[in-house]
C-alpha cells in the first residue's frame, strides 16, 4: 500500500477512534445512572418486599447489565481500532525507511 493509502487509512481509523472514546465518555455517565439506579431498585425491593418492587429491581438490573455488554463490546472495538493503528502506524514508520 502506498504511503498516502495508509495516511487515508490511519486519519480514518484515528477518526473512528475518537467517536469511540467519545461514546464510551457518554456510556459510562448513562452506565453510572442505570447502577445507581439497580442499586436503588434493590435496596427497595429488600425494604418492601413487594411483587412490584422486585419486578422493578429485575428490570432496572437487566437494563443495568445491557449496558455493561454494550460497554465491554465497546472497549473491545477500541481495543481493536487501537491495534490498527498501531500497524498502520508500523507500516508508515517501515515506508519512510
Amino acid at each position: 500500500m502506498s504511503r498516502s493509502g495508509i495516511e487515508r487509512r490511519l486519519r480514518d481509523v484515528h477518526d473512528r477512534l475518537k467517536r469511540a472514546r467519545e461514546e464510551l465518555a457518554v456510556l459510562d455517565e448513562q452506565m453510572a445512572s442505570l447502577v445507581d439506579d439497580a442499586d436503588d431498585a434493590r435496596v427497595r425491593a429488600l425494604v418492601d418486599e413487594s411483587p412490584l418492587s422486585k419486578q422493578q429491581h429485575r428490570d432496572a438490573q437487566r437494563h443495568a447489565d445491557a449496558m455493561a455488554r454494550s460497554r465491554a463490546s465497546l472497549l473491545t472495538s477500541i481495543a481493536d481500532l487501537e491495534r490498527a493503528q498501531d500497524e498502520l502506524l508500523d507500516r508508515l514508520v517501515v515506508e519512510s525507511r
